[in-house]
Parts: C-alpha cells; sequence; structure tokens
C-alpha cells in the first residue's frame, strides 16, 4: 500500500462540477492499494497516517504535533495510480488491487481511520468516479508512506504481475474453435473465415 500525504491548507474534491468534500488545515492522503495488501498493511498505514507529526507545536516548534494532536481534518482519496509500473513509457497497472475488492478495502480503510480518529474529521473523494481534487499544500509538505508488504522482491512483482494479466486475459479471451475446426481449411471466400485480426485487450484504467 502506498500513500502520499500531503499537509494542507484546505482541500477539497469536485465530481461532474459539484464539490462533494472538502476540508480545511490537516491531510489530504492519496491512497494506492496493491494486489498483496491485507488487514495488517491497512492498519500499519492507518497509525502512520494519524501519527505523522508534520505540525508545529504552540511554541512554533516543527515536526511536533500530528493531525489528530492538532484535531484536524483528513480528507483520503483513492488513487490506483500510485500503483503504477511503467513499460517503457506507457503506465501499467497491473499491480493494483481489482476495482472490485479495491472498493472493499478502501472503505474499510475509511472504517478504520474513523473508529481510530473522529468519524466527522474524516472526508472522502468518490471511488471509481473521475475526481478534479483542490489541494492547498501548507509548505509544500509532502510525506510519501509505503507498508512493509508493499516492499515486494522482484521476482515476487513479476510472479504477481504475470498473475495478474493471466486472470485480465481470461475475462477478455473469446473461448477458442474446437481442434476440428482449427484443422479445418477455410476458402478465403468463406464470410466466416477470421481475418486473422485479435482485438487490442487493454490492461489500462481511467484515472
Amino acid at each position: 500500500m502506498k500513500a502520499i500525504v500531503q499537509r494542507v491548507a484546505q482541500a477539497s474534491v469536485t465530481v461532474g462540477g459539484e464539490q462533494i468534500s472538502s476540508i480545511g488545515r490537516g491531510l489530504c492522503v492519496l491512497l494506492g492499494i496493491s494486489l498483496e495488501d491485507t488487514q495488517r498493511e491497512l492498519e500499519h498505514m492507518v497509525r502512520k497516517i494519524l501519527n505523522l507529526r508534520v505540525f508545529e507545536d504552540e511554541g512554533g516548534k516543527h515536526w511536533a504535533k500530528s493531525v489528530m494532536d492538532k484535531q484536524y481534518e483528513v480528507l483520503c482519496v483513492s488513487q490506483f495510480t500510485l500503483q503504477c509500473i511503467l513499460k517503457g513509457n506507457k503506465p501499467d497497472y497491473h499491480m493494483a488491487m481489482p476495482t472490485e475488492q479495491a472498493e472493499c478495502f478502501y472503505n474499510n480503510f475509511l472504517e478504520q481511520l474513523r473508529k481510530a480518529y473522529k468519524p466527522e474529521l474524516i472526508k472522502d473523494g468518490k471511488f471509481g468516479a473521475y475526481m478534479q481534487v483542490h489541494i492547498q499544500n501548507d509548505g509544500p509538505v509532502t510525506i510519501e508512506l509505503e507498508s512493509p508488504a508493499a516492499t515486494v522482491d522482484p521476482k515476487q512483482l513479476t510472479k504477481l504481475e504475470k498473475q495478474q494479466q493471466r486472470k485480465e486475459k481470461s475475462r477478455s479471451k473469446v473461448p477458442s474453435e474446437s481442434s476440428r475446426e482449427r484443422s479445418t481449411p477455410r476458402s478465403k471466400d468463406d464470410p466466416s473465415a477470421s481475418s486473422g485480426a485479435e482485438g487490442d485487450v487493454s490492461s489500462e484504467r481511467e484515472p
């Protein structure tokens, strides 16, 4: 699991021209959930975000207080693109948790934040929507967090990626013809003959 945590003077989320969420001083958290994340990583990230000392204390000392110490707000936004792996210049998102599973996981993350802090001070965007996120970074202060399990051995990373690719292909692949049909030659005049062109199966998701 990865998170980009920004100290903000204010932040808001707009969907379809309508503001659906906003906070004043506090933290804006962009959260990327990976395939291998579990409840353990979720709880680790909740603790880190709420206890991250990025605010001044009453005497002006820097890096002394957390968002809970200051009773500030937290705005969370699901951000699967944080799990991007570049293949050349093309982003690939096979390491991001699939949408259906990720939505449940993300809602659980919000629930744990609210239990550990004050429910009314935890705001969020709209999962899966095309959002405009307006962030007034205060400082600027930006901290990148990564749960321990998100650091995977390259060999294991490749294995997980290949597994997800196979799943994606199996969902979109057209059932193959029987061996008898494949062995029967087709005339070039046969309208049912295949042109040989395959559909482009894309792994991309709209951000």
